[in-house]
């Protein structure tokens, strides 16, 4: 067959050549499109919020809940097409939250608000009934060791009580300058007067539970007052035999200002909770693979774990369900990625990035192929700040992938480029120690650190959906976007800046192992 070189034969092949490029982008621009609109006509997020945070619920490291959680993810991967599994990578303290009731029983009758810490010994069969006591003041050491005695059998009070439980911005709203400043006064003398207390028993906040327990205390009553409106901090108790719980700011103080007017409060404490044992611990995995760089990967980046005050609705449940949402989109409208798409939902994250930090000392084939990682785990609110995390070029490939996001989100982001590499904030952190590109979506603050981190109130009401919509379709077109890139990223760092506190210039930060075996006092 003779091949023509006609005029006519050039400019059909450069015609029909200008068609193709032209219909693959045209094809290619209506992604982001698709994206947006099945994220906004067929949304999830709300489906998924109510099974997380209502039906499984709190998913502390090493509990039976946390172990539905991780069976709940890989089932609702496996109904959208994507094959997702549980690595294990090490053991924790198992222990399961069971019943809590608190009432003081004397000198009046009253249910209070209140719980066990995670982690907390479990009151004998029925509960106890003990008064309650406080701290006393003391000179010394050894004052304190002469008084110590007296905890045999009380419940000891051994959080500050607070002078009022209206957030300071209440307080500026309503009330005088002068009453303001004054309170404020009187909370930082009080706050003074009991560190130096604290310190004068030789004992830290850190050790003090234990003394007490070993003096024969028969519980620990704290309140850790998050400066929110009905919110407390939830942590772990430190103690081996006896139960810590936390009460409420307004009962708290009321006990304690019972037991300082000498009218000897009674309360009866039932903390049911089960030792389990050492139990494995997993990270949930989800794969789309890629097409045509397999061995190239984009990660969706989200921690699973919770502290259990809460359900763990915006710490993390809401950037959970932003890589899940976005897994869900990218399944149906992308479904052929050129390169592999890797949802990572990471256990104990709470405890220091221990499910992250395990993943990329497993699976150094994906740190080291991979594009870029982006993380959410700041809260319900939309994305408003994407740093370059001290990668030189960061803003060369974010760049020109933020173009294909709507307008109507990118507006509310700011950026920050070279930025600084992150420390440990959240999992994101684990792979830029390893040199790896890897992002956080941080997210607009909806009182976060004081409502909801960490706290009694972090519950699925929480949750702002328009906006967590918002960073599930960010999240998609970014990793559309990533995928599609003919070029891979750069992982040329840049000059850090100088550190205002040290004065010296800042260092990147060295990879830390996991806790592998961890959970135990």
């Amino acid at each position: 067959m003779k091949i023509s070189t006609s005029k006519d034969f050039w400019s059909s092949t450069l015609l029909g050549l200008f068609l193709s490029i032209f219909s693959l982008s045209a094809q290619d621009s209506d992604i982001p499109k698709a994206i947006e609109e099945e994220a906004t006509a067929n949304s999830q997020l709300e489906v998924l919020a109510h099974e997380l945070m209502d039906l499984v619920g709190p998913r502390l490291v090493g509990s039976p809940q946390m172990d539905k959680a991780h069976e709940w993810a890989v089932e609702t991967f496996a109904s959208w097409g994507i094959e997702a599994q549980n690595e294990a990578w090490g053991t924790w303290r198992g222990w399961e939250r069971g019943i809590c009731h608190i009432d003081m029983v004397a000198p009046r009758v009253v249910s209070l608000h209140g719980r066990q810490l995670a982690w907390s010994p479990a009151t004998p069969k029925g509960g106890i009934t003990a008064e309650v006591i406080t701290l006393p003041e003391v000179a010394d050491s050894l004052a304190f060791a002469k008084w110590l005695p007296a905890v045999k059998g009380k419940l000891v009070c051994v959080s500050m009580p607070q002078i009022t439980g209206r957030p300071d911005y209440n307080w500026e709203e309503f009330a005088t300058e002068e009453s303001f400043a004054k309170m404020k006064e009187m909370r930082d003398s009080l706050q003074d007067a009991w560190r130096a207390n604290l310190r004068n028993t030789g004992y830290t906040w850190r050790t003090l539970n234990q003394g007490l327990e070993k003096a024969g205390a028969a519980g620990i009553v704290q309140s850790r007052w998050s400066n929110a409106f009905g919110a407390n901090k939830i942590f772990s108790a430190n103690t081996e035999q006896i139960p810590v719980i936390d009460l409420s700011l307004e009962d708290y103080g009321m006990v304690y200002r019972l037991s300082e007017s000498g009218k000897s409060p009674k309360l009866r404490v039932v903390a049911e909770s089960k030792e389990l044992g050492r139990v494995p611990t997993f990270n949930t995995i989800a794969t789309i693979p890629g097409t045509e760089l397999p061995d190239e990967y984009i990660v969706l980046s989200a921690h699973f774990d919770s502290w259990d005050g809460g359900t763990g609705a915006t710490d993390n449940g809401t950037g959970t369900i932003t890589m899940m949402e976005a897994a869900r989109i990218l399944k149906k409208v992308y479904p052929n990625p050129k390169r592999t798409i890797i949802i990572g939902l990471w256990g104990s994250e709470e405890q220091g990035l221990n499910g992250s930090r395990a993943y990329v000392e497993d699976h150094p084939e994906v740190v080291e192929g991979l594009q870029a990682l982006f993380n959410q785990d700041n809260g319900t609110g939309r994305v408003v700040n994407l740093s370059g995390q001290g990668f030189l070029h960061a803003y060369e490939y974010l760049g020109r992938w933020m173009e294909a996001v709507p307008e109507s989100i990118t507006t509310h982001i700011e950026t920050t480029f070279p930025g600084n590499p992150g420390r440990g904030g959240s999992d994101y952190a684990s792979f830029v120690a390893m040199g790896a590109p890897a992002f956080s979506l941080s997210s607009l603050s909806w009182s976060y650190w004081n409502y909801t981190w960490h706290t009694n109130l972090d519950t699925y009401d929480k949750i702002v959906f328009d906006d967590v919509r918002n960073n599930a379709i960010l999240t998609a077109i970014l990793t559309y976007m990533a995928s599609e890139d003919p070029e891979q990223t750069s992982r040329e760092k840049a000059v850090l800046s100088i550190n205002p506190r040290s004065g010296e210039r800042r260092e990147w930060p060295t990879p830390r192992s996991p806790n592998r075996e961890g959970g135990m006092n």
